[in-house]
C-alpha cells in the first residue's frame, strides 16, 4: 500500500525508514559487469525526500565539497519537480549522474544530516542519482543558457573529474575551453579506474556530451608535454590560462620480494586493461587478461575494492582482500565493502604480505603473509599495524594485485620550467588551486596525490572561479 506523504505530519515523516536501492542479486552480479544498483524508483524517492526536515540551517550543504543546495533540491523532489531538482544540483555540480553513483555521501553531506542524529540520515546520494536518471530516461536535458561569450581561451589538461568540472564551470561563464586528453576516450580515472558495475560507460559518455553541449572542445590522443608543452600552449597556441588535472596514474608497489613474477599487477594496470581496454569482453576486444583460480588484492581503499570485485567477475573462485589494518580503518566506502561481502569476497584483515612466491616457470603460486596487531595511531590518525607473534603463513594464489597507492605521471612537471612540485611529484597548488607559475592552475589527484572524485571536482570548481578572477583582473 502506497503512503500519501503529503498528508503526514513532520513527526510522522521522520519515522519513515530510509529507502534502499533496488539491486541485482549477489550471486548473479558477481558474474557480470552490469551495474549493481538500479537506484530507487519514484515511490521510494518521494518517501526519502519526505524524510528531509527542511532545516533552517542546512548543514548538509556545508558538508558537500561542491556546496550543492541540498535542501532545495530535495524539496523539489518532494514536489515531484525532478527536472527542477537536477538543474538545482547542476548549478553547483555539472556531473550529477556520476556523483549520484560514486560520491561518498556517507562521509560528507549525509554524515552531518540533522535527521541522522536520531535516525538514519536522508539518502541524499540516492536522490541525486534518481533525478539525474529521471532526466536521462525522459530525455529532458537542456543545456544552460550562456549569457556572455568571452574571447579568452583556456586549456584543460586531463579529462577526469577535476578537468571536466573546471571545463564546465568556465564554459558556463562564456570562455572558450578546450580539453586535452592523452587517452583515446574522455573520463580519466572515471573511465580507466572505476568498473562498469559501479559507473556504466553510457553514463560517463552522456555526461561528457553534455559538457560538449556547452561549447567545450575535446581533443583526445593528445599528450601534453610531448604533443605540445605547457609553454607552447601559452606562447604559441594563444591560451590565456591553463588548468592541470592529469590525475595520479603511476602505480606504487610495496617493494616486497617476488613482485617481478608473472601474474603480479598494479591495480592501475589491471583496472585499465579491464575498464578502458575491455579485457572482460575478450576475445571480442583484443585485450586478454589472465586471472587464476585464486587472486589476492592488497589494499583497503576503493581501488582495492574495485580490483577484487572485478577479479571475482573474471572467474576467480577465491578473491582475497588483504588489508593490514582492521575493517574499521578501511578507507573504502562502506557500501562497496558491503557489496563485496555479499558477492563472496574473502576478507583477510590485520594481514600484511611479506613475500610473493613463484613456481619454476616464474609465475605466481602463493603469497606469504604476517598477521598484524594495531598499535598507536600514526600520522594519518589511524592505529599503526605492527607484526603479531604468530608465525607467517602462505596463501595459494595465481595472481597478486597491488592497490597501495599511486602518484602523478611526471611528464608535465619535467617539461614545465618553474612549476613547483612536492612529495611523490604532486604539483604544488594553494587553496585556490594556483601553482607557482602565473596563469597555471592545478587540482585533483595531480595536486592531492590521490583522493575522491568529489574532491577532484571541488578543485576544478574552485580553479574555474579563480581563473575567471585572474582573467578579469588582467583586463583591468
Amino acid at each position: 500500500m502506497k503512503i500519501n506523504v503529503n498528508k503526514m505530519k513532520p513527526s510522522e515523516r521522520m519515522k519513515i525508514p530510509r529507502q534502499s536501492s533496488l539491486e541485482q542479486q549477489p550471486d548473479e552480479r558477481n558474474r557480470n559487469f552490469t551495474e549493481v544498483s538500479f537506484g530507487v524508483d519514484e515511490e521510494r524517492a518521494l518517501l526519502e525526500a519526505a524524510r528531509c526536515l527542511e532545516c533552517q540551517n542546512p548543514v548538509c550543504q556545508e558538508g558537500c565539497p561542491v556546496n550543492i543546495d541540498i535542501r532545495s533540491f530535495v524539496q523539489l523532489v518532494y514536489q515531484k519537480d525532478y527536472v527542477g531538482a537536477v538543474n538545482k544540483i547542476r548549478e553547483s555540480n555539472y556531473l550529477p549522474a556520476i556523483c549520484g553513483r560514486v560520491c561518498p555521501q556517507e562521509e560528507q553531506c549525509e554524515l552531518v544530516c540533522t535527521l541522522g542524529k536520531k535516525h538514519d540520515p536522508v539518502a541524499i546520494g540516492k536522490l541525486e542519482r534518481f533525478v539525474a536518471d529521471y532526466e536521462l530516461k525522459h530525455n529532458l536535458f537542456s543545456p544552460p543558457i550562456i549569457k556572455e561569450h568571452r574571447s579568452e581561451k583556456i586549456a584543460i589538461v586531463g579529462s577526469g573529474p577535476a578537468g571536466l568540472t573546471c571545463a564546465a564551470e568556465l564554459a558556463k561563464l562564456g570562455y572558450q575551453v578546450t580539453i586535452f586528453e592523452a587517452l583515446h576516450a574522455v573520463g580519466g580515472v572515471l573511465r580507466y579506474g572505476i568498473p562498469e558495475f559501479r559507473l556504466p560507460r553510457t553514463i560517463l559518455d552522456l555526461e561528457a556530451e553534455r559538457i560538449k553541449a556547452l561549447g567545450v572542445k575535446i581533443e583526445t590522443n593528445f599528450l601534453v608535454g610531448r604533443t605540445a608543452t605547457i609553454d607552447e600552449f601559452l606562447e604559441e597556441w594563444g591560451f590565456n590560462a591553463i588548468f592541470l588535472g592529469t590525475g595520479a596514474g603511476t602505480p606504487q608497489f610495496m617493494g616486497i620480494p617476488g613482485e617481478s613474477f608473472n601474474g603480479v599487477y598494479s591495480a592501475n594496470e589491471f583496472l585499465t586493461r579491464v575498464n578502458l581496454m575491455k579485457a572482460y569482453k575478450f576475445p571480442e576486444y583484443d585485450t586478454p587478461i589472465k586471472v587464476g583460480k585464486s587472486v589476492a588484492v592488497i589494499g583497503g581503499g576503493n581501488t582495492a575494492m574495485d580490483a577484487v570485485r572485478t577479479s571475482k567477475r573474471l572467474g576467480a573462485e577465491h578473491a582475497y582482500l588483504i588489508y593490514r589494518r582492521s575493517r574499521t580503518e578501511m578507507p573504502a566506502r562502506a557500501e562497496e565493502v558491503h557489496h563485496a561481502e555479499e558477492e563472496g569476497i574473502e576478507f583477510m584483515m590485520l594481514t600484511n604480505p611479506t613475500r610473493i612466491l613463484g613456481d619454476q616457470n616464474g609465475s605466481v603460486c602463493g603469497i606469504e603473509c604476517q598477521k598484524m596487531e594495531l598499535g598507536d595511531p600514526d600520522e594519518s590518525g589511524r592505529r599503526k599495524p605492527v607484526p603479531s607473534s604468530e608465525p607467517k603463513f602462505v596463501v595459494e594464489v595465481q595472481n597478486v594485485i597491488e592497490a597501495v597507492g599511486q602518484s602523478p605521471n611526471p611528464i608535465i612537471q619535467s617539461t614545465t620550467p618553474g612549476l613547483k612540485t612536492g612529495r611523490k611529484g604532486v604539483v604544488v597548488a594553494d587553496d585556490v588551486q594556483r601553482t607557482s607559475r602565473e596563469g597555471i592552475f592545478a587540482g585533483g589527484d595531480l595536486s592531492r596525490g590521490g583522493a575522491t572524485v568529489i574532491l577532484a571536482m571541488r578543485d576544478g570548481k574552485i580553479a574555474a572561479n579563480e581563473i575567471h578572477l585572474y582573467l578579469q583582473k588582467k583586463k583591468q
